[in-house]
């Protein structure tokens, strides 16, 4: 078979699935076939390093397109005692990404009688998005964030990934999903490297706020439901989560300031 040519108009360009249509190569879908499949997204989450260590927060909406599929996911997961995974994507297979990558670091851990590198950490999660790619292709994208205390450096570190494994460590934050160019800014306005543990949850607290005020995807603190976004700290003494009624407390002085504003 000879290679196909193209007048200019015609030109698929660099789209797989167009040239496939060009040479007549492409089936269409029976009658019937379910062509798009809606499944639950995480959306919005953050993390960014303090004197101490590191702050992780993610809200809790997950969304089916225009539709809200689950109030109350867990977005930020711990990773091991001094580590944690934040998800953004295509829920299912974010989930159970997080679950072998958990399992992988207990074996590890188990087997060599001592906790992987930080650094290795962040290699083998960026292995596992790598493997994901081929479900990316097909619309399930997994966009992570890892971050934890590195015991050897004595300090936090960030790690962001895009779909194809590749992983860039961040220094001060960063953020993924729908609402993180809001949240992103908060944060960049907000940010130093100086900050405390206090101060470092207030401002992780305040970038999810602008998000879900902005995106329609990530969820806000929910007082009616008791539903508010799961933050965590990591440091020398390893994953704190930050308890609900500190968070409530924090957001009902959110909600008073910037009712003042208006």
């Amino acid at each position: 078979m000879s290679m196909p040519f193209f007048v200019p108009g015609d030109d698929p360009g660099a789209s797989f699935p167009e040239l496939l249509k060009r040479v007549g190569l492409h089936t269409e879908a029976p009658l019937g076939a379910m062509t798009d499949l809606s499944v639950p997204h995480a959306t919005t989450c953050v993390a960014l390093r303090y004197l101490d260590g590191v702050v992780m927060a993610g809200d809790r909406r997950a969304t089916s397109g225009n539709l809200i599929s689950h109030r109350t996911m867990e977005k930020v997961v711990q990773a091991d005692r001094f580590s944690g995974v934040a998800i953004a994507g295509t829920a299912g297979p974010a989930m159970e990404m997080i679950k072998l990558f958990q399992l992988q670091l207990e074996h590890y851990e188990k087997v060599e009688g001592t906790f992987l590198s930080l650094e290795g950490k962040a290699n083998q999660l960026s292995m596992m998005v790598r493997g994901n790619l081929p479900a990316a292709m097909q619309g399930m994208v997994v966009v992570p964030l890892f971050a934890g205390y590195d015991l050897r450096r004595e300090t936090g570190r960030l790690w962001a990934y895009d779909v194809t494994g590749g992983r860039y460590e961040e220094h001060e934050f960063v953020a993924t999903g729908s609402g993180s160019l809001h949240a992103g800014m908060v944060i960049k306005l907000g940010h130093n490297p100086q900050l405390d543990r206090d101060e470092a949850v207030e401002l992780a607290c305040r970038a999810l706020w602008e998000a879900a005020d902005a995106d329609s995807a990530t969820g806000g603190p929910d007082a009616l439901r008791g539903i508010y976004p799961v933050i965590a700290t990591i440091t020398s003494d390893g994953w704190q989560r930050i308890s609900d009624t500190d968070l409530a407390a924090r957001y009902v002085a959110i909600a008073e300031e910037m009712r003042l504003r208006t």
